[in-house]
């Protein structure tokens, strides 16, 4: 074997270890999202707010905010 085909080799397996690690990296990241959208989830049900109600009452006051007829 050659000088070069034995560097060729090394730097093949760091790009795969590479992958590897990047893969796994982004897995731990997403169940890191879930986690902490589920807790949020948690608290607002402990607070009592129901999320769509939250969403729902945000457009609201947009909207009336941001009325053209109110603007005129």
């Amino acid at each position: 074997m050659g000088m070069k085909d034995k560097f060729q080799d090394q730097a093949e397996q760091w790009q795969d270890k590479a992958k590897q690690k990047m893969d796994e990296t982004k897995e731990r990241a997403t169940e890191r999202g879930r986690q902490r959208g589920d807790r949020e989830r948690e608290r607002e049900h402990e607070r009592g707010q129901d999320p769509q109600r939250t969403v729902r009452d945000e457009e609201d006051r947009y909207d009336a905010d941001f009325d053209p007829e109110a603007m005129r």
